[in-house]
């Protein structure tokens, strides 16, 4: 913990299943344990618990929710809210005195700030009416109302878009209050969090820093484990030489040796290498056409969703899809994979295409069923990377589903178990081009570090909607960015480096918006002289729009050969190094361009 902060920020880090929500619940209040024991906390400390579903009255406005309470401030604002709809002077006055009376101006102010910061403009619209992503952001303002001194979050960044995302991150910087969260977001944990609790078979271990501290002191508990467990085996033949050496004469042997000689085997065994979730599922053959759009459009009433969006994908392309939440993400894909048509434009799916498609609604059990009984229903077994094929059951222990969990009701998984078992519903099939949709939610780290290895050696395209950085950063090649209004960018990058461009851009724009409201004022002919690019600037930045486009048009060529699968491996590594280039020279000459374009609003 630093000086500039005295906040406690806490993570729990534990596979799915072991109970990290139930844990959260109890610590809240909500929950109590079938084990006893009481969790008590200082006088006049406020709590607030941040659940990872919410559960509104459908008939509450954001107003009423956020309003929750009988104290005199919300009554006094309720009634305020109720004036305004109605719209008469008289009801206006009653309540504009009611709100002098419990000085609860400020209060309104602060609900409205919150609300606009969070893009929830409308605090008369009903919880029944709200999407996923503004319930999340309706319970978050909530929270942050609460001025509470601890704060429990269950995977707070669920279903929130990635700009909701670093609104929360910024608070939580700068708030002075005790938090304990649970998350699967390793930015938003990296940079959030100051201290780590690891529930791991049992034993919980305390790391004292962010993640990246936790990476480090992990990997060199598994090293210690190692060498630990190489003694208790040596130790462990020893001791079972001794014991049978003389096993009629069991009951004369020092007492201490056959406890030790138990105490060992335990640790002998509790010391094996740890399952881990593999997966090696093979991948059917796909060919040079993938799938083609052209001047494809689609909207939903007035909500343009597609404009004209034309695209040829690559081979071996990892797309990742960035935007807000309502955007039209999943609507692009359902379009991609055929569920549903364009209004207009043409899209033409490869004959050799087997989409494998990981949706957010996808998620259909019978609960009634065992785990290994909706498996079998799909197959009895499974076609691997190198062409074995493995029984279900077999398929299932490499999912971290071992043999003793096979005949438990669907029921009784968790959210993250049930998400596990979903994506290997998915890969057993052997899809061939990946579509996932928010793949990442309610999945552990570990079973996200397994995912993002197999992601990353997948020989086929992929295209992944998500909101979480870390792993777009690690896994895709390029972004698809929706704008809005139909649009969509393709920026030739990570999530990260596109922020980054994208806040300088916005910088540029301000300038550009305080200049053109300079402009606007009376001003000498020398002052808006001084505005203007010289000739060679004038000339330079034309060249570079020219240079700019001719990069970006070599660099889709070399991606369509690369993609090919025609090239030797002499031109592929010629290939690649220039795609490198290209990406330094547009780096390059795009800052340049920056730079020209600010100094017209400087």
């Amino acid at each position: 913990m630093t000086s500039k902060s005295l906040g406690f920020w806490v993570t729990l880090i534990a596979p799915n299943g072991s109970g990290k929500s139930t844990i959260l619940s109890i610590l809240a209040g909500k929950d109590s344990s079938d084990m006893g024991g009481k969790v008590r906390f200082m006088k006049e400390i406020r709590v607030h618990f941040l659940e990872q579903e919410q559960n509104f009255n459908p008939e509450s406005s954001i107003f009423e929710i956020l309003l929750d309470g009988n104290d005199k401030i919300s009554e006094a604002i309720r009634e305020y809210e109720r004036s305004l709809a109605s719209k008469k002077t008289e009801d206006m006055d009653k309540a504009s005195a009611a709100m002098d009376a419990a000085e609860a101006w400020n209060f309104e102010h602060e609900i409205r700030t919150v609300l606009s910061k969070l893009e929830l403009e409308d605090g008369g619209k009903l919880a029944g009416m709200l999407s996923g992503g503004e319930r999340k952001r309706v319970a978050i303002a909530s929270m942050i109302l609460s001025n509470a001194d601890f704060l429990i979050m269950d995977e707070p960044t669920n279903h929130l878009d990635l700009k909701a995302i670093e609104f929360l991150e910024d608070f939580l910087k700068k708030s002075r209050c005790t938090l304990l969260m649970v998350t699967h977001d390793r930015y938003f944990l990296d940079r959030v969090c100051n201290h780590i609790i690891e529930l791991d078979n049992g034993s919980l271990y305390e790391y004292k820093g962010n993640y990246q501290y936790f990476l480090g002191k992990k990997q060199e508990r598994a090293e210690n484990l190692a060498a630990e467990k190489e003694k208790a085996r040596n130790l462990y033949r020893k001791e079972l030489d001794w014991i049978r050496r003389m096993p009629c004469a069991r009951g004369t042997k020092a007492k201490y040796r056959v406890e030790s000689f138990e105490s060992i085997r335990e640790k002998a065994k509790n010391s094996t290498v740890k399952r881990e979730m593999e997966i090696k599922t093979g991948i059917s053959r796909v060919g040079k056409k993938i799938i083609e759009c052209t001047d494809v459009c689609y909207s939903f009433g007035d909500k343009i969703i597609l404009d004209r969006f034309s695209y040829k994908f690559g081979r071996y392309e990892k797309i990742g899809i960035v935007g807000e939440n309502g955007i039209g993400k999943t609507t692009f894909l359902k379009l991609l994979t055929g569920e549903i048509k364009p209004l207009s434009g043409e899209i033409q799916i490869g004959e050799t295409v087997r989409f494998g498609h990981y949706s957010q609604s996808g998620i259909v059990f019978d609960e009634n069923q065992t785990i290994i009984e909706h498996v079998r229903e799909i197959a009895e077994t499974v076609t691997l990377a190198d062409g074995s094929k493995i029984s279900v059951t077999s398929f299932l222990n490499h999912f971290l589903f071992a043999p003793n969990t096979h005949n438990t009701k669907i029921a009784k998984l968790s959210g993250g178990e049930k998400r596990r078992l979903y994506l290997l519903t998915i890969l057993m099939k052997s899809p061939n081009f990946l579509i996932l949709d928010e793949p990442t939610n309610d999945l552990d780290i570990i079973t996200l570090n397994i995912l993002e290895e197999y992601l990353t050696g997948f020989q086929g395209p992929m295209i992944i909607v998500s909101h979480d950085r870390y792993f777009l950063d690690k896994i895709t090649d390029h972004l698809f960015v929706f704008t809005g209004n139909g649009e969509v960018k393709d920026f030739p990058g990570t999530y990260t480096e596109y922020r980054e461009y994208a806040k300088e851009l916005e910088k540029v724009q301000k300038q550009k918006a305080e200049s053109v409201r300079t402009d606007n004022r009376p001003t000498s002919r020398a002052h808006t002289a001084k505005k203007k690019l010289s000739y060679k600037e004038r000339i330079e930045l034309e060249e570079l729009d020219k240079a700019m486009d001719s990069l970006n048009r070599e660099k889709c060529e070399i991606e369509q050969e690369l993609s090919s699968g025609k090239l030797s491996s002499d031109e592929i590594i010629s290939k690649s190094a220039r795609y490198s280039e290209i990406k330094d020279l547009l780096d390059e000459k795009e800052l340049r361009w920056l730079e020209l374009e600010m100094s017209v609003s400087e």
